[in-house]
């Protein structure tokens, strides 16, 4: 197939896509002309073994193949409505996988939908790792925050890191010589930057909850704000448990600093790939 075909045939599956309560759709209708078929009979038989292919994935066909009308134009300004399938890109992608390859129409979508689908999950990734780093980052500047509320308060550095691991100690029910043994983290690491987005979280909100009360309440020396952190760590446990979620049974996430460089990697070469073509 040659570039200038590819080039057409992109801008005409782009052209037809369109947005159904914020999910990217193809009309099957549009998308039958688009792959070559002449009779809509004919695609009907592709799609049913697209849906086959769905369910035995697991996916609910529904979420995929959600039916719909359409309103097309008639002879002397009449319109008609006709059945049509509102079809996500997860759709498509197996439509074109049931498709007759050796067409080239055919070929190019069965390629460009796995690259779209592809994209979407790369993308998906990306801000999920975002949001993981911007949770670490959340967590570090609430705990700077409660060092410095606990300093006032007769609590030097040394106490902090005991407070800090008899909160983590209540949160996990398991030291946090264990935990990093449990975990695999080396042990010049903090265990936050192995730790899952949710236990990020609930351990900031633990830190929240001590610095706000730490205030209000008007606490003061080391024990009564490690009583006071523990039984906060405890209270988000709970929390999560009640949910089903076990804190320490999580998996280890990927080294928060690795994704960073990772992401920041990325970006450079984006923006490296960028100027190029600008020049």
């Amino acid at each position: 197939m040659k570039s200038e075909e590819i080039i057409i045939l992109f801008q005409q599956f782009e052209e037809v896509a369109s947005n159904i309560e914020g999910v990217e759709c193809w009309s099957a209708r549009e998308l039958q002309k688009l792959l070559g078929y002449s009779k809509w009979e004919n695609f009907e038989k592709v799609i049913r073994k697209a849906k086959d292919a769905c369910t035995n994935a697991g996916e609910e066909i529904n979420d995929h193949f959600p039916e719909v009308r359409k309103v097309i134009e008639a002879g002397k300004g009449a319109q008609h409505l006709i059945e049509d399938i509102a079809l996500t890109r997860y759709a498509c992608y197996l439509i074109a996988q049931n498709g007759d390859s050796r067409k080239e129409k055919i070929a190019f979508a069965q390629n460009y939908f796995a690259v779209q689908t592809r994209r979407a999950e790369i993308i998906e990734q990306r801000l999920l790792e975002f949001e993981r780093i911007k949770a670490r980052e959340k967590l570090t500047q609430t705990e700077k925050q409660l060092s410095g509320i606990l300093f006032e308060r007769g609590v030097d550095n040394k106490g902090f890191g005991l407070i800090r691991s008899k909160g983590d100690q209540a949160l996990f029910r398991l030291s946090t010589l264990l935990l990093k043994k449990k975990m695999g983290i080396p042990d010049n690491r903090p265990v936050a930057d192995f730790l899952p987005t949710i236990s990020i979280k609930a351990k900031d909100l633990a830190a929240e909850m001590t610095g706000l009360n730490v205030q209000s309440k008007d606490l003061k020396g080391q024990n009564k704000i490690e009583s006071e952190h523990i039984e906060n760590n405890k209270a988000v446990r709970n929390m999560l448990t009640q949910r089903g979620i076990i804190p320490e049974n999580l998996p280890t996430a990927e080294d928060v600093k690795k994704i960073q460089r990772k992401l920041d990697s990325d970006d450079k070469k984006i923006l490296k790939e960028t100027k190029k073509k600008n020049k």
